[in-house]
């Protein structure tokens, strides 16, 4: 069964569900996105420090303590489940354009790889693995773009079709 580019002709109710979806999705991902950035500046440093702590470091603004395992656990655990569904939704909804598909294949699948790499790389560098920092700031910065790429792609497809919703 062919689905490449079936996206455009769904019923209008679909394409608004579809559209809403992505709208409420999109502001769930930034407000996450915005708190990454709040407790680690985006930076290596700031990821090393929101995880490992800073207690050596006496002239830091705000002190900060290793996380104990049970919450690095916990932080890991939620976070790969929460994301996987995200991003299956979000690649289920990728597959329905009518992109190439080694353009799908990348959308579909590189944000599913970024998951486990950024969250196994917090629990690597968690565990004494410092360099996992650049792993996991890269892996993120990854992920989102793909976010962004795939949101902005089933827009366009969602409403290309010449019924004006």
């Amino acid at each position: 069964m062919n689905f490449n580019g079936c996206i455009s002709t769904f019923p209008k109710e679909v394409k608004l569900l579809i559209g809403a979806f992505l709208v409420v999705l999109s502001v769930g991902y930034f407000t996450g996105v915005s708190f990454v950035y709040e407790t680690t500046e985006n930076t290596p440093q700031g990821i090393h420090e929101n995880y490992l702590g800073n207690e050596e470091d006496l002239e830091a603004q705000v002190m900060k303590f290793k996380k104990p395992k049970r919450e690095i656990i916990t932080i890991i655990h939620t976070h790969i489940l929460s994301m996987s569904v995200i991003f299956f939704l979000l690649g289920g909804l990728v597959s329905l354009t009518s992109l190439k598909p080694t353009i799908k294949k990348i959308l579909m699948l590189e944000p599913l790889t970024s998951v486990l790499l950024t969250f196994g790389g917090i629990y690597f560098m968690w565990s004494g693995w410092s360099f996992m920092k650049y792993v996991v700031m890269v892996s993120g910065i990854l992920m989102s773009t793909s976010f962004i790429c795939s949101v902005i792609v089933i827009f366009f497809q969602l409403f290309k079709n010449n019924k004006a919703i």
